[in-house]
């Protein structure tokens, strides 16, 4: 498990604290992350892991008071759901959001002390709504639209990025650059792109062992590789201007990403140094004061702003145990509750269901993850969509497992469309 995986799990304990972290915050997450890493152990069977993906059965979601809808497939208010499906074959959408791609990764070690994270891409096609598989990429970005994604070969960091026509397969384009490239991510209108250079694989991972501990487990905290960015028009034909902007002392994957107005960048994950609130920098490359209304998001919240630009996606600030359904008797999975917020003051303004926000929808609903079991129980979750002011939610997609391994069993990617 590597240590945005770590601090993500942290997160989710220590969320109801995160109005007032208050001193020793970043201590209380490494206590958390110490007493995981004794239980999570990674073992390395061979050199290259299996990747898995599994068909997971669904429980009833919320049933009774919380007006949860039954599961079914396309909607007419333009939902496309399949809660019997995890990871899904089929699109899943809802308003101006579809699910464009979504990834496995699995452990390749290198020898005993060294290894990587890989990832395996399904991508939507855009003219069958089918995800189909496609080995060829390390790693992918989609444009609103949904039309185009970036991508980057197997061997990371890469010399050269791809813009490949999702509904041919094929890529149209191939941009060579200077620096090894290992992230990507487009602004918000899809006409630029910002990528992430890296000196070496940015999901390096080495074995960490505390002392008495025999088999140890895999840590990318000590590996610092981020060098800059590059600046891409997609419009033009050159490889762009690159700006150096190196690591910060705690290692990891720490891609950059545009700004709603894309006339600024933040840095996300890059260990416990940005553990919350992300550094920006305009795109020249110099640090600088977030946006007004964005100095209060967070960078492991994906859903940050709303359409409208009045309401701030942030993270998980409560869980509950189940419940018993009043009409029928049956037992409720826990329930979770995210943070709404003024986006200019940070003040909260209400909480939505789910336990992490990733998209818009429209100004009043997204799409989450939301648990499906008791606080005491191994932790499950599916996608679902939740509005603000309710405490309704649909099921998107079947639930997904966290095997105790630590690696994801499957991880969206959302886009406009």
């Amino acid at each position: 498990m590597n240590v945005e995986e770590l601090v993500r799990d942290s997160l989710r304990e220590l969320a109801v604290e995160e109005a007032s972290a208050g001193p020793g915050f970043a201590d209380r997450v490494l206590a958390v992350r110490r007493r995981r890493r004794t239980r999570r152990l990674v073992a390395v069977a061979a050199a290259t892991a299996a990747v898995v993906a599994v068909s997971v059965a669904v429980p009833l979601l919320n049933e009774g008071r919380d007006g949860t809808r039954p599961a079914s497939v396309t909607q007419q208010d333009g939902i496309s759901a399949h809660p019997d499906q995890s990871p899904p074959s089929d699109l899943i959408a809802a308003g101006r959001s579809a699910l464009a791609a979504y990834y496995t990764t699995a452990l390749v070690a290198k020898n005993k002390k060294e290894a990587t994270l890989e990832r395996t891409y399904w991508l939507l096609d855009p003219d069958t709504g089918k995800y189909r598989k496609d080995t060829r990429w390390s790693f992918v970005a989609v444009a609103p639209g949904l039309k185009t994604a970036a991508v980057l070969e197997r061997t990371l960091p890469a010399t050269r990025i791809g813009l490949l026509d999702l509904a041919t397969g094929e890529v149209e384009r191939w941009i060579p650059v200077g620096q090894g490239v290992g992230g990507l991510a487009f602004s918000n209108g899809g006409t630029e792109l910002v990528a992430t250079t890296y000196s070496e694989h940015p999901d390096s991972l080495e074995k960490f062992k505390n002392p008495g501990d025999s088999e140890g487990a895999w840590t990318s905290m000590n590996r610092v590789s981020r060098t800059g960015f590059l600046l891409l028009d997609l419009a033009g034909r050159g490889g762009g201007i690159w700006h150096r902007v190196p690591s910060s002392s705690t290692g990891g994957r720490g891609d950059f990403a545009f700004t709603r107005d894309g006339k600024h960048l933040f840095g996300v994950g890059g260990g416990l140094s940005t553990l919350i609130r992300p550094t920006f920098y305009d795109l020249s490359g110099k640090e600088t004061a977030a946006p007004a209304n964005e100095k209060h998001l967070r960078w492991d919240v994906p859903a940050r702003l709303s359409p409208n630009g009045k309401l701030a996606a942030l993270g998980l600030a409560e869980e509950n145990d189940p419940a018993i359904a009043p009409e029928s008797g049956k037992t409720l999975p826990g329930q979770s509750y995210s943070s709404i917020r003024d986006p200019l003051t940070g003040k909260e303004i209400t909480k939505v269901r789910g336990s992490e926000l990733l998209a818009w929808v429209d100004n009043q609903r997204l799409i989450a993850w939301e648990r499906t079991t008791g606080l005491k129980e191994p932790y499950k979750d599916r996608l679902v969509l939740v509005t603000i002011g309710s405490d309704k939610v649909v099921p998107l997609s079947g639930v997904r497992d966290h095997p105790e391994t630590g690696q994801v069993q499957w991880e969206p990617v959302f886009a406009e469309r």
